[in-house]
């Protein structure tokens, strides 16, 4: 993804505002793993959550193992303390956060730290990244 610099339109004041201050702040909040860390994570029985649409994870497939949990209701799903977390959820899981090149796992995964999970983070480059190590990927049922 390249980033273009940002002009602000009339009327936005200037200040640490839009979307580039605030993929920096979140990733400020993490320790952001690799391909091979998040994989380790994952047999060391942290979770890895795929927030992909279904359409992406039909087209390039998923990470074995992997929670799916679409964006829309994930910080329901994330909540250790809500009555509609993931089994197993607790504020000391390693938690990894995918998306498909790690902008928006990168948002996501500061949520989750909000929530209460200390140990949440993403993986860098996303899922493509993870493919592109030559990790293990399923073709996805739809």
């Amino acid at each position: 993804m390249t980033t273009i610099p940002a002009q602000r339109p009339p009327g936005i004041p200037p200040g640490p505002f839009g979307i580039d201050h605030l993929l920096a702040e979140s990733r400020e909040k993490l320790a952001r793993v690799s391909p091979r860390e998040a994989l380790a994570l994952q047999q060391d029985g942290g979770l890895i959550i795929d927030i992909r649409p279904q359409s992406d994870r039909l087209a390039e497939g998923e990470i074995p193992g992997a929670l799916t949990v679409e964006r829309i209701v994930l910080e329901w799903r994330l909540d250790p303390a809500g009555g509609h977390r993931l089994d197993g959820l607790h504020p000391d899981r390693p938690v990894v956060l995918v998306c498909n090149e790690g902008y928006a796992s990168s948002l996501a995964a500061a949520q989750a730290k909000g929530l209460g999970l200390r140990r949440a983070t993403d993986l860098a480059g996303g899922f493509r990244a993870w493919k592109a190590a030559g990790l293990p990927v399923t073709t996805a049922v739809g």
